[in-house]
């Protein structure tokens, strides 16, 4: 009994370490290939596959799956598709802004793999969060400006990526407010659940978006 249970967490960490090789595999050849004029248009076709892998992977490397955990998900993902709806076609949340044809599918002008990026980046940013010692609202709240952060870091790349496009070429001071807004939702509602873990995977992830946008930001 004992010695399975040591199989399984030496399984569980060669798993999470092999995960997190192919996260850092995966985004490195993204930033060689995007960085690379003659090859980036064909990496930003692949945008909607990059992000769903990194989900993928993700879910894979969690350690507690129950039925709530996912009923968040769904949650999330109808959250993110609803605000992302919102915004584009009435500029209430965010500001004026259009989806370009980097991301894939869309459902009424939005991308379908943004419904499932605001499910992983409140995953991924709430494993960071874990982190610190402090109530789980706190961190909740923590969480939400890890996960501004990265918008912060994300916007020009998108702009650049064609991922979105914002009225004027100018980024609004007020989408970064309703993004905080939105996230702040998400995270108290999940750490409300008590679905947040300070999972390796997460946070690898978080750390491996971060370095990849702010590389993109500076080449």
């Amino acid at each position: 009994m004992i010695q399975a249970a040591a199989l399984s967490e030496q399984f569980s960490r060669y798993k999470q370490v092999l995960l997190i090789g192919l996260l850092i595999i995966f985004y490195t050849v993204g930033v060689v290939g995007l960085s690379i004029e003659e090859y980036r248009s064909n990496f930003l076709s692949l945008s909607f596959f990059n992000l769903a892998l990194s989900f993928t992977l993700l879910l894979i490397g969690r350690n507690l799956h129950s039925l709530r955990f996912y009923v968040f998900i769904f949650f999330a993902f109808v959250v993110g598709v609803g605000v992302e709806l919102i915004g584009v076609h009435t500029g209430y949340l965010f500001g004026d802004y259009a989806y370009g044809q980097s991301l894939g599918v869309k459902f009424y002008d939005v991308p379908i793999i943004i419904g499932i990026n605001w499910g992983m980046l409140v995953i991924i940013s709430a494993s960071v969060a874990q982190r610190f010692q402090m109530n789980k609202y706190l961190q909740a709240v923590v969480a939400s400006l890890f996960m501004l952060l990265l918008d912060v870091l994300i916007e020009p790349v998108a702009v650049e990526s064609d991922y979105w496009t914002w009225e004027g070429d100018v980024i609004p001071l007020f989408n970064f407010v309703c993004w905080f807004g939105v996230a702040l939702l998400l995270q108290f509602v999940y750490f409300g659940l008590n679905l947040a873990e300070k999972n390796k995977v997460a946070t690898a992830l978080y750390c491996i978006q971060f370095m990849f946008f702010l590389i993109l930001n500076i080449v």
